[in-house]
């Protein structure tokens, strides 16, 4: 992913409701609110339907840093955008897969990131963070530009279709149930929350 000083710079003004809580926290610029919200603390949100979630609950995933960002972007109508990636999750990138992969049997579990681009540049809010990964994720199978506060319901549509479309005709999944890949999809999601709370504890 891309340094963050890359990112477009404008100044805040009182264009919606996301530019309001920035000019609330005293945040005067875009580069300064993606720097704020770089800075929260990489944790799991209780109800993703809640666009103010990240600023009630001071902590945030990829899924609601970039949507937060996103959705300011919009409303200053700077050509920022966030993406839903599709990656290859192994023991290269979080600890403890590899038992998991070799359960069922498997290559890799496709997992989701969200990340936001801007003219050829991508950028992660979470690097750096404690987000239970050892590497940026640089590879993807599938983007797809989506808007800022997609429903968890249709991010997971995205990521069945890709399997579908995408992952489960390869050569590297032969003779893989959909079913098999969602539930070790499930089990690796448990140990990534597991290494976060590690740290935490």
């Amino acid at each position: 992913m891309d340094d963050l000083n890359l990112l477009p710079d404008k100044e805040i003004s009182n264009s919606g409701e996301i530019s309001k809580k920035f000019l609330e926290l005293g945040i005067k610029s875009f580069k300064e609110a993606c720097y704020f919200v770089h800075d929260f603390e990489y944790g799991y949100n209780l109800n993703y339907d809640d666009k103010m979630i990240l600023f009630k609950e001071k902590k945030g995933t990829c899924t609601t840093k970039h949507a937060v960002i996103a959705a300011l972007a919009d409303e200053l109508d700077i050509p920022v955008f966030k993406y839903v990636g599709i990656y290859k999750m192994t023991e290269q990138i979080t600890n403890g897969v590899n038992n998991i992969l070799k359960k069922y049997n498997l290559p890799y579990t496709p997992m989701i990131h969200c990340f936001l681009v801007y003219k050829d540049y991508r950028f992660d809010l979470t690097e750096g963070n404690n987000n239970g990964k050892k590497t940026s994720i640089e590879e993807f199978i599938y983007t797809e530009k989506v808007e800022p506060f997609i429903s968890t319901k249709d991010e997971y549509l995205l990521l069945k279709k890709v399997i579908k479309q995408k992952i489960l005709p390869t050569t590297d999944m032969k003779r893989v149930s959909e079913r098999r890949l969602l539930k070790a999809r499930e089990e690796c999601i448990i140990q990534l929350k597991k290494n976060i709370q590690q740290y935490h504890f």
